[in-house]
């Protein structure tokens, strides 16, 4: 399984001067949380992971060969990203959409085969979005179209997982059940790195956290040094309460 590497990272942030070099190196299995106040940066990192945006400085390693090296369909065969906010470029079925997944495994004007068709119908299926399957995809709701984005890099079945706010406009049931869905790639050997704004789904759900500033500083760690009250009331700049709930702590806002 491929590994993401960072080596003295900074990502170009416009306003922003300076900030700390991040070298992190996410592993196969891991399922990593990016929290952080509005235009932390959070975003822009996930775009410089990908390779769609550059660095200030520094370098990102993808299977221990510099990103910026390797051709795009290579990447997308490695790596898979579920965007915050996506533009509908042509009227598309749910179904052809989640096919896009399976571009990069194919020549140029290869047509998609049975096993590409199963796999898309096995990722709607489990994002409950199958019986969509023929609808146009800006005909859907804003959760609706958020579970066809997660289906088709399912479909696309990456090595590692850049999920941009996966859980958008998602009600409670539809949360849980794509949160579950990151887990299962975790523990099925994928990486996961998710910027999340709620606290408890990170709790809950990750087993790694980074921590972004908007002065540009990061920390980062496994869950249970990370997620503690004063680093989060300070990242926030907003006083916390903290109970337990089914053995995973739950953070609270409170006046003060």
């Amino acid at each position: 399984m491929s590994r993401l590497v960072t080596q003295d990272l900074i990502i170009d942030v416009p306003g922003r001067q300076g900030g700390t070099p991040l070298n992190l190196t996410i592993e196969p299995g891991q399922s990593w949380g990016v929290l952080g106040p509005n235009g932390a940066g959070k975003t822009t990192l996930l775009h410089t992971l990908a390779g769609l945006k550059p660095p200030r400085s520094g370098h990102v390693k993808l299977a221990d060969k510099p990103l910026a090296q390797q051709r795009r369909r290579q990447i997308a065969r490695e790596l898979g990203m579920v965007f915050q906010d996506r533009q509908d470029g042509f009227p598309a079925t749910v179904l052809e959409t989640a096919l896009i997944g399976r571009h990069p495994y194919l020549s140029p004007w290869q047509m998609e085969g049975a096993d590409d068709y199963a796999r898309a119908e096995r990722a709607l299926e489990r994002l409950d979005v199958a019986h969509l399957r023929d609808r146009l995809v800006n005909t859907l709701s804003g959760g609706e179209r958020q579970r066809v984005a997660i289906a088709t890099v399912l479909t696309q079945a990456p090595a590692i997982w850049l999920a941009d706010e996966p859980t958008n406009h998602l009600d409670l049931h539809h949360q849980s059940a794509v949160m579950g869905l990151m887990a299962e790639q975790a523990a099925g050997g994928q990486a996961v790195v998710m910027c999340l704004h709620d606290l408890n789904l990170a709790a809950r759900w990750c087993d790694h956290i980074l921590l972004l500033y908007p002065s540009g500083e990061v920390c980062w760690g496994t869950r249970d040094n990370m997620l503690v009250p004063s680093a989060l009331e300070d990242l926030y700049r907003q006083k916390l309460a903290v109970v337990e709930v089914d053995g995973a702590p739950v953070f609270v806002p409170v006046k003060g």
